[in-house]
């Protein structure tokens, strides 16, 4: 894969109803893989506040280049999550927004996001402690 390669790729085992995988997870991993993921929760909160440009997106969201996200927005449109429309102008304008089920998700991200916020120093904190109390063990 190439650095600037920017296709969505996908798992070998595609997201399957329970009962025809093997796996016990039945397809929340990767679900939660990513909803979870960095980059996937701070756009969902960005778009939770209505549609936005690529630019938009990319000034509001701090530190994400522009290939991690065009992955980004393209994963979570794939998983029905984000829509991208573009416009016929000239340039062509594009825009992302939440669909109905990146809206119901919107909640869930944003108690994801404060509790972060809320808690961010008392994990600093808990961080540092560990990293006193095993030196050399730094887990990052």
């Amino acid at each position: 894969m190439s650095v600037t390669h920017t296709g969505v790729t996908t798992q070998p085992a595609e997201l399957e109803p329970c009962g025809q995988q093997d796996h016990a997870d039945c397809g929340i991993r990767d679900i939660l893989d990513r909803v979870g993921d960095k980059w996937s929760v701070l756009v969902i909160v960005e778009l939770a506040n209505g549609p936005r440009r690529f630019r938009q997106l990319q000034r509001a969201i701090e530190g994400i280049s522009q290939r991690m996200l065009t992955l980004t927005v393209r994963r979570l449109e794939r998983d029905g999550l984000v829509l991208r429309t573009v416009y016929p102008t000239v340039p062509a304008q594009v825009d992302y927004r939440l669909t109905e089920t990146g809206v119901s998700l919107t909640h869930l991200v944003r108690a994801l996001a404060e509790w972060s916020l809320k808690h961010r120093a008392g994990i600093a904190r808990a961080r540092e402690s560990y990293d006193r109390e095993h030196p050399g063990n730094e887990i990052r």
